[in-house]
């Protein structure tokens, strides 16, 4: 297989990737055909996968627009994957051109397309750190520098909190990236679930289990579960809820939504 420019040194493209995956769900260019076999076999149980993708990408996008407008303009986006159309810089940056982002994610792929991305753009920066160990992301040099953690920050923990197992125990990483941020601080979070799949929890599980065999377990958590990691700060209206409802651009958008779009959940809580 030839390696594109894009793709680091040192890494396998030969196995499957997550942020390639989520690349190719979107309609992207980044990814191999390792990623595309793996994402068409998930599809296979789950076809409407893209179209969650979709509604995640477009809630992420609605929730920095609503930072904005009260008055947050940093953001920390955690597990930030591949820079796709309408990531979050370009959506801030687009309303406030003094916005500030912090991109993470521990995928070398995702790091060395970022910082490609981000090149020449003084307001925004990759670091490299990884969720299960928050003290990565508070000591980086990268993130202190771009962002003033004395003010509020939107933390965003979009799509990425599912593929942390329990036994890594991402509430207290949660906990700890809370700690860290300034009162009236923001957090946004988008979590896969069998609530809200079309399809009944065996057939949904065949997708969760081309994950595991890709070695990235996909951790289905119920309302409950995700509604734990917004302790610490007071939900947003309309609090927890499928992506397409949480303050849809017009209710005719809402009502024209595929039925996978609703799968998941997705909310906004602020830091007191």
């Amino acid at each position: 297989m030839e390696r594109p420019a894009w793709a680091p040194q040192g890494i396998d493209i030969s196995v499957p990737s997550v942020s390639r995956m989520y690349d190719f769900y979107l309609g992207g260019s980044h990814n191999f055909e390792v990623d595309r076999e793996a994402a068409r076999k998930a599809m296979e149980f789950m076809p409407g996968l893209p179209k969650i993708m979709q509604a995640n990408r477009a809630f992420m996008r609605r929730a920095v627009r609503y930072a904005l407008g009260e008055g947050i303009s940093q953001f920390l986006d955690i597990g930030s994957g591949i820079p796709t159309f309408g990531n979050v810089h370009e959506v801030a940056q687009g309303i406030d051109p003094a916005a500030r982002v912090a991109y993470v994610d521990h995928d070398p792929v995702a790091v060395a397309h970022s910082q490609a991305v981000l090149e020449g753009n003084s307001g925004a920066v990759i670091a490299t750190a990884d969720l299960r160990r928050p003290q990565e992301i508070r000591d980086n040099p990268e993130i202190s520098e771009l962002l003033d953690l004395d003010r509020p920050v939107a933390l965003l923990l979009v799509a990425v909190l599912h593929f942390i197992e329990d036994s890594d125990d991402p509430q207290t990483a949660v906990a700890e990236l809370r700690d860290i941020l300034a009162p009236g601080s923001l957090i946004v979070i988008t979590h896969a679930s069998y609530e809200g799949v079309p399809l009944t929890k065996e057939e949904a599980g065949g997708a969760v289990g081309v994950y595991k065999n890709i070695r990235n377990p996909l951790v289905m958590r119920s309302r409950d579960e995700v509604s734990r990691f917004f302790d610490g700060y007071e939900m947003v209206a309309p609090g927890l809820v499928a992506m397409p409802n949480w303050r849809p651009d017009s209710p005719v958008v809402q009502a024209n939504e595929d039925p996978y779009a609703f799968s998941g959940f997705a909310g906004v809580g602020r830091k007191a």
